[in-house]
């Protein structure tokens, strides 16, 4: 599957923020992800993709500083060249999660060998799962974490948890490849 378009709005009615993303084959997967998510999940896609950055071929940032110095350029370039005025097609015409965006419970994020971050969404509800996994190679994950901390804000959201910080808190014990968020 590839992304074609990313989204990220906020519904005031639902104050929930909808991911919408875009395929090539005009498949368009469709996710809920509430303040809570996001605050916990934004600090774990930030770290994972100084990690994604730093395991890329040809890189040798071995100590943390010079890994975010490296992501941070990353991103910049990113930025400048990552195209936010096109607006979304959502003339999609095929939903494979069903007709209503899928609430996220749960999140897993896995770094893969082939240099991509595997997004594993889950929605959890009594004993019924449903998930979607993505592989989103580090300028999709730029692209996210941009559109989301945007949206944040615009939402009027406040970006520090109940305690005063922002917190991302893996629950159980997973290999240091591999972290799971739950709402």
């Amino acid at each position: 599957m590839q992304i074609h378009q990313l989204s990220v709005s906020h519904d005031e009615i639902q104050d929930r923020l909808l991911v919408r993303l875009n395929t090539q084959a005009a498949h368009e997967f469709r996710f809920w992800l509430t303040r809570r998510m996001v605050l916990r999940l934004l600090p774990a896609m930030e770290q994972t993709l100084t990690r994604l950055e730093a395991a890329q071929p040809g890189v040798a940032a071995s100590d943390l500083s010079t890994q975010q110095i490296l992501t941070d350029l990353k991103r910049d370039a990113f930025l400048q060249s990552a195209d936010f005025a096109t607006p979304y097609d959502a003339l999609a015409q095929h939903f494979p999660l069903g007709p209503e965006p899928l609430l996220v419970t749960d999140v897993q994020l896995t770094l893969n060998d082939h240099g991509s971050l595997e997004v594993v969404f889950q929605q959890k509800m009594g004993e019924g799962v449903q998930s979607c996994r993505l592989n989103l190679q580090a300028q999709l994950v730029h692209g996210l974490i941009h559109l989301l901390k945007e949206t944040f804000v615009k939402a009027a959201w406040e970006m520090n948890a109940p305690n005063g910080s922002i917190s991302a808190e893996p629950h159980g014990s997973l290999p240091m490849n591999s972290t799971v968020y739950k709402h």
